[in-house]
């Protein structure tokens, strides 16, 4: 079964119970960071965001069919008090739970039923190389994104490119883009940067990412660069299961070629996903 499976199969079968980013990583076999762009590339949500749609669904099925005491039902769907989750459920439906309740109707609120993952993607993948990585330094302009923000990653590359070939210290033409540091809630840092050979002189507005020496498995990226997230969906979901290795819980990776052209899409990219030693 593959990671995203995995992980809807326990929040169906443990909706009701603690659940937190930690515990769904661990049953996936993924980092944090790693299960929440899978889980996101796969399903179009945030892990922890549709743990919280499918707890309120489930608690407005139970208050349409006449609930007794909204207090059970919010502790059953994991909130501590009445107040927030009345405060959660309205701002997720547009009404509380005692409107839902009495009015006994589902039709005028959007559910969020359960997720069914089919075949995964067959979206062609190369097979990859294994490289002993050495420690990279990466300056670049960083900005923390979301599943629903992500969008924005674009506008951040056009934010960059005056900087590239003008950092003090930079190494070739290559480009990289470093997905690093993860929140508790699915966000994540994203950095476009260049490779540096230190990192006395950083200028002001960018930031420093260090990349530590370790293994990875280096995937080449073929077609449009508006269809990564499909090499990315075919790395985790169809690969990953069956490769007998395991990705760390470390910053994954692109790596454009000198001679990419960004607004064509085109050009050699490759991406670099760390594995545990």
């Amino acid at each position: 079964m593959d990671p995203v499976s995995k992980v809807l199969w326990l929040i169906e079968t443990e909706l009701d119970t603690a659940l937190d980013l930690e515990r769904l990583a661990s049953v996936s076999g993924l980092s944090r960071f790693t299960l929440s762009r899978v889980f996101a590339g796969a399903t179009g949500w945030s892990v922890m965001r549709y743990v919280k749609a499918r707890r309120l669904s489930r608690a407005a099925h139970r208050l349409a069919k006449g609930a007794p005491d909204i207090l059970d039902v919010a502790l059953a769907v994991g909130y501590g008090s009445h107040e927030a989750f009345t405060r959660a459920f309205r701002e997720h439906f547009g009404i509380t739970p005692e409107v839902l309740r009495a009015n006994g109707d589902l039709s005028g609120i959007e559910l969020r039923e359960a997720l069914r993952m089919h075949a995964t993607t067959s979206y062609a993948l190369s097979e990859p190389r294994f490289v002993d990585g050495e420690e990279l330094l990466i300056v670049g302009l960083g900005e923390r994104f979301t599943t629903e923000t992500a969008q924005g990653i674009a506008g951040l590359w056009q934010r960059f490119e005056p900087y590239i070939g003008r950092i003090p210290g930079q190494q070739g033409g290559e480009t990289f883009g470093v997905c690093c540091n993860p929140g508790e809630d699915g966000s994540f840092e994203y950095i476009a940067g260049v490779l540096v050979s230190h990192a006395s002189e950083v200028p002001a507005g960018l930031t420093l990412q260090r990349l530590a020496a370790r293994r990875y498995a280096v995937f080449l990226h073929q077609g449009h660069i508006s269809s990564i997230h499909e090499t990315f969906n075919a790395i985790f979901q169809r690969w990953l299961p069956g490769a007998g290795v395991q990705a760390a819980a470390a910053p994954e990776f692109e790596r454009y070629s000198a001679d990419f052209d960004p607004m064509a899409g085109n050009g050699k990219v490759e991406i670099w996903l760390p594995l545990q030693d």
